[in-house]
């Protein structure tokens, strides 16, 4: 199946944070709790950090594995361990809304 974005959903990316949290991950700290972007959808929003955001923006049409796999590149994560994080993070926004699949 085919991950894309709903098309109701304004996001944008903050880019401030986003180097910071390249830089972090450059330096082997933990990024995890910096928001790299922002989700907006039927009055909530949603702060994703580096990884949520990659997957998020990858969201156009490619499978998991496709995402999983051009990920494997960007993050030092095992490439099992990401496709699961991946999966997860999707089936996650999908029972919110923000993701659907075809």
């Amino acid at each position: 199946m085919k991950i894309f974005r709903n098309p109701d959903v304004m996001w944008r990316e903050e880019d401030e944070y986003k180097e910071q949290a390249y830089k972090g991950l450059e330096q082997g700290e933990d990024v995890e709790d910096i928001g790299t972007s922002v989700l907006y959808s039927g009055g909530e929003m949603l702060s994703l950090n580096v990884l949520g955001t990659e997957i998020w923006k990858r969201c156009d049409g490619k499978t998991i594995d496709e995402i999983a796999s051009e990920l494997v590149a960007i993050f030092d994560v095992e490439s099992e361990a990401l496709k699961n994080d991946t999966a997860g993070f999707v089936n996650e926004l999908k029972g919110k809304g923000y993701l659907y699949e075809e």
